[in-house]
């Protein structure tokens, strides 16, 4: 009886049998997390829950928290929490791994969270800053599509 690997989760899939490796839960993305790294995603997810209404959900291999549009979401590693905080500015602190142009308005900072003392000062400001500011950026970017004109197209010659 044939099968396949699949592309996505690298898993045999017997032939005919159902398969969604992108469909998962919050709980299915921590439950093999360390004591340590169960603990700070706890502290994590409480400290965005603070903040107001969004949205969070799982989304392939990461967990998302969003109002209109994403402000950041969690990537859970074997040894580490990889936290991607979207801002309308750049950061320059140890925490920050890197730094990346995510679109004209917002730029992401990579942040990884070993331990739940480190949910703390300043990264949960950032997360704060972050909330606060994704309806603005979201907006800022579709105002910008809108004022947008189109190219001209090359000339017609005669």
């Amino acid at each position: 009886m044939g099968g396949r690997h699949c592309y996505h989760c690298k898993q045999w899939v017997e032939q005919g049998e159902a398969h969604d490796c992108w469909t998962t839960t919050e709980e299915a993305l921590t439950e093999n997390l360390s004591d340590d790294l169960q603990d700070a995603w706890e502290r994590l997810r409480e400290t965005a829950v603070s903040f107001g209404d969004q949205r969070i959900y799982a989304s392939h291999k990461s967990i998302m928290f969003a109002r209109k549009a994403c402000y950041f979401f969690v990537r859970p590693k074997r040894s580490f929490l990889e936290v991607c905080i979207f801002l309308g500015r750049a950061l320059k602190a140890p925490q920050v791994r890197r730094v990346d142009r995510a679109s004209k308005s917002k730029v992401v900072h990579v942040v990884q969270i070993r331990h739940r003392d480190e949910v703390e000062t300043p990264i949960t400001d950032w997360l704060q800053e972050a909330y606060e500011a994704s309806d603005v950026l979201a907006t800022r970017v579709r105002a910008t599509r809108a004022k947008s004109k189109p190219k001209p197209g090359p000339k017609k010659g005669k």
